[in-house]
């Protein structure tokens, strides 16, 4: 779920200006069997990643890519020959032979590239987290409204086999009152492993700068702040947009939870000098279906690992999951039964998911086969939605000193 952040890339000035626009474009209605053309917004590590596995879906064709950076273009373009490239994804949107589009740009950038997408009458498949601050999530969700866009937010784990057998173990019969869901993401690696080498050509004469920070604070180009973006408040959420959010769209899903009342967050940065966001970290939500959602996380140990262990705690019983194993252990039980280490708790768990490829590759289906049908895919617009403002509570709760709540009137922390 959680092990595979890498690279992604792009935006343009002129989307903020679009994102004020109430004009949808019609799109092609497709049959059951026809074949989805679509183009990726962003081709760093991560764009890649998700553009190949579009590339292996059943019944698809690559048409184009866009990235600010020409490198990466020359990267997409060696793994499918015949698209066409540009630096301005603007241009890919103009394209009316393209369906669906793959945003997997820096989180800063997604609201930007997202709302013209949709405007341009695309399906999109969004990487988490989907939006940046509760503006861009604002934003996002006036475009949708009665746009009949499909949207797939890229939480992955919920398309995997672990997430039917813990939302099956999870049912109220078994559980009864949930009243806490801790969740924890743990790395042995200084900077989160996130601090990349810079290229020889990352230069402005490769890389549009300009529109690389769209509505961020404007800086002289630097291409530490462009490579390693994921080092600093103004293009990044830190561990929690990279991995809270998987943990916490799985369990809001798992559980049909909300939107928090209220979040507070502490965190520090001890390991990693030259990164803003912090290292080690503490959420705390107080659910509106009374029940407290915690996760921490640390650059400093892997004990707890990076790919879940996680509990949801209920007064019949609890729900454990590390990696692709989920167990259900009855609450009398507990007292007899020790956790001795990460893949044995709670005595022999099922083995129901795969990797996180697996994952991946059953996610990227879901959105192309929902593309046909036009059914609802695995991480909805909302899903993704309530997910995004829960990991901006914590971050506003961390950068402003205090805990913070949701107004849902305003639909803005408070």
């Amino acid at each position: 779920m959680l092990n595979r952040r890498r690279f992604i890339h792009h935006l343009s000035g002129g989307a903020a200006a679009l994102a004020g626009s109430c004009v949808f474009l019609p799109a092609s209605v497709l049959g059951a069997n026809d074949r989805v053309r679509f183009g990726l917004i962003g081709a760093g590590g991560r764009g890649l990643d998700i553009f190949e596995h579009a590339l292996r879906a059943p019944n698809t064709q690559a048409i184009a890519v866009a990235d600010v950076y020409s490198r990466r273009l020359e990267e997409a373009k060696r793994l499918a020959p015949t698209i066409q490239t540009y630096t301005d994804f603007r241009r890919l949107l103009d394209d009316k032979s393209v369906d669906a589009v793959l945003i997997a740009t820096p989180q800063h950038q997604h609201a930007l590239n997202f709302v013209p997408a949709i405007q341009a009458g695309k399906d999109v498949y969004q990487e988490k987290t989907m939006a940046f601050n509760p503006d861009h999530a604002r934003r996002m969700r006036r475009a949708v409204e009665g746009s009949n866009r499909v949207v797939q937010v890229g939480v992955q784990s919920v398309s995997g086999k672990a997430f039917a057998r813990v939302r099956e173990l999870a049912a109220p019969d078994r559980m009864g009152t949930i009243t806490a869901v801790h969740t924890h993401h743990y790395r042995n690696r200084l900077y989160g492993g996130w601090k990349r080498s810079i290229p020889p050509d990352c230069n402005l004469e490769h890389v549009a700068w300009k529109e690389f920070e769209g509505e961020a604070a404007p800086h002289e180009f630097d291409p530490q702040r462009f490579i390693n973006w994921r080092l600093f408040w103004d293009y990044s959420g830190g561990n929690v947009f990279e991995n809270m959010v998987h943990q916490v769209a799985f369990w809001y899903k798992a559980l049909g939870l909300k939107i928090p009342r209220r979040v507070t967050m502490a965190g520090y940065n001890y390991l990693s000098a030259g990164m803003e966001v912090p290292d080690t970290m503490d959420v705390s939500m107080d659910q509106p279906e009374n029940l407290l959602f915690t996760w921490n996380s640390a650059f400093g140990n892997n004990y707890f690992g990076e790919d879940g262990y996680d509990f949801a705690l209920g007064n019949k019983g609890t729900v454990i999951r590390v990696l692709d194993k989920v167990t259900f252990q009855p609450q009398e039980n507990h007292s007899a039964q020790k956790a001795e280490t990460p893949g044995s708790v709670g005595g022999e768990p099922d083995i129901v998911g795969g990797a996180d490829n697996d994952d991946t590759q059953t996610h990227m289906r879901n959105f192309f086969d929902c593309v046909r049908s036009r059914k609802e895919p695995s991480c909805t617009f909302e899903l993704g939605f309530n997910s995004a403002i829960a990991c901006q509570m914590a971050i506003a709760s961390l950068r402003q000193g205090r805990t913070v709540q949701w107004d849902p009137d305003k639909m803005d922390i408070v």
